[in-house]
C-alpha cells in the first residue's frame, strides 16, 4: 500500500522508494506510520502525511496517524536502488552515495570528481546550469553531448 503512495514533488517515487517511511508501529488501536521528510521545510510533508493516511485507511488498516521523525536526518543515501532507478528512468539523475565518515554537509556546489551522469545517453560531459531545479532537493543540469537538460536529485 504505502510503496503506492507516490511522492508529490518527484511523483516517480513512492514514500517508500524515498527512504522517508522509517517504522510502522501497532499500539493494538490504531496504526503509527513514522515519516521522515527529505528536509524539516519540506512543503510536501502534509500531503505525504495524508496521502499515507488515505492509502492505510483504504485499505482498512485504519485507524492511523502519522508521526515525523527528525533525527536521525533523511539522507539521500535512503533512496532504494530501484528508486535510483525510476528517477534516471523519469530523466533526473540519482544521487551518488554520501561520503562516509559521520555528517554530510548539504552541498551547493559541485566538487571537483563529482561528475552528474546524464540520465538519458549517460555521458558524464554535463554543467551544473543552477543550483536549484524545480524543487530544492535537485539542481538544473545540461549533457554537453546529447545537449538535453535535466535536473540532479542532490545527495544530501
Amino acid at each position: 500500500m504505502l510503496a503506492d503512495v507516490l511522492d508529490p514533488e518527484v511523483p516517480a517515487l513512492s514514500v517508500c522508494d524515498l527512504g522517508l517511511v522509517r517504522d510502522i508501529v501497532d499500539h493494538g488501536d490504531a496504526l503509527e506510520v513514522v515519516l521522515t521528510p527529505t528536509y524539516s521545510g519540506c512543503p510536501a510533508t502534509e500531503v505525504i502525511e495524508q496521502d499515507v493516511c488515505s492509502a492505510l485507511l483504504r485499505a482498512g488498516l485504519g485507524p492511523v496517524r502519522v508521526s515525523l521523525r527528525r533525527a536521525p536526518a533523511w539522507t539521500s543515501d535512503w533512496i532504494s536502488a530501484a528508486g535510483c532507478r525510476k528517477l534516471a528512468a523519469w530523466g533526473i539523475a540519482p544521487p551518488g552515495p554520501v561520503r562516509a565518515g559521520g555528517v554530510a554537509p548539504v552541498r551547493l556546489h559541485r566538487r571537483p570528481g563529482d561528475a552528474v551522469a546524464c540520465p538519458r545517453c549517460a555521458s558524464l560531459r554535463t554543467e551544473r546550469l543552477s543550483a536549484f531545479g524545480a524543487t530544492a532537493c535537485k539542481a538544473l543540469y545540461r549533457c554537453l553531448d546529447c545537449r538535453e537538460p535535466f535536473e540532479h536529485f542532490k545527495p544530501i
